[in-house]
């Protein structure tokens, strides 16, 4: 007797070999986008962590840390054990590595002004000022805004290895360039709701650039610079100002 669905062309296609790796991919993604977006923030933090540990006295910083970490962790180290220890693949097939070095300073030459310009069109307005920077000592000195630049590149390493890296080139084969850039791009955007309108727009073009230039490079490299040189440059012009 056949079970129902047994021979339905979408179950043959979910259990097919090739099919495999590709829904693992988009199934493990919204998994830990989903995780870190109700798990990783500062209000989650704030809420449910802080009266058990605060670092330096000061909740807010830690909430800041509390999220870069779950940022590197959630969407940075975990498809990388995915990509080595399940897909047993290298990450250079997942953009990690130097790809093409020449394109890729090409880029962050063209992009860096244009995210500085962005980010300084943006620290004046209202509702990015009433959510950055994550960090609320990164304006209290040289020295404190410098670690914050530090710690808050692991959020970037964390966020463009998952997006760029483990989705788009991890989908590359089984959708083609153009989808897999369509896919993390969605992905990511839907990830900024509940940030400044402006921001969640933002996220789909830069999803795109940043797409198109991860390909191209063959290297996470230029997105993860100029993505972390917009977060900094904005929180840079709203200490400042």
């Amino acid at each position: 007797m056949r079970r129902p669905f047994e021979h339905s062309l979408a179950l043959r296609q979910l259990l097919a070999a090739e099919y495999r790796k590709p829904t693992a991919v988009v199934l493990i993604a919204t998994f830990l986008s989903v995780s870190f977006k109700i798990y990783g923030s500062k209000s989650f933090y704030l809420r449910s962590l802080s009266a058990g540990s605060v670092t330096a006295g000061d909740a807010q910083f830690t909430a800041a840390l509390f999220t870069f970490a779950s940022a590197f962790f959630l969407l940075g180290v975990v498809p990388l054990l995915v990509v080595k220890l399940i897909f047993r693949e290298p990450l250079s097939a997942y953009g990690v590595g130097i790809g093409d070095f020449a394109f890729g300073c090409k880029a962050v030459a063209v992009i860096a002004p244009i995210m500085i310009l962005l980010a300084y069109s943006s620290a004046s307005l209202p509702e990015f000022r009433a959510e950055y920077p994550l960090n609320p000592l990164a304006g209290e000195s040289t020295g404190q805004f410098l670690q914050h630049a530090v710690f808050y590149l692991f959020f970037y390493l964390g966020w463009e290895f998952c997006f760029r890296g483990f989705v788009q080139f991890g989908l590359r084969d089984a959708m083609g360039d153009w989808n897999a850039v369509l896919v993390q791009t969605g992905l990511s955007c839907l990830l900024h709701i509940g940030k400044p309108s402006g921001e969640i727009y933002g996220a789909i073009v830069g999803g795109l650039v940043w797409g198109i230039v991860a390909f191209r490079s063959r290297s996470l490299l230029a997105p993860i610079l100029t993505h972390w040189l917009l977060g900094l440059s904005l929180d840079f012009f709203i200490v400042t100002s």
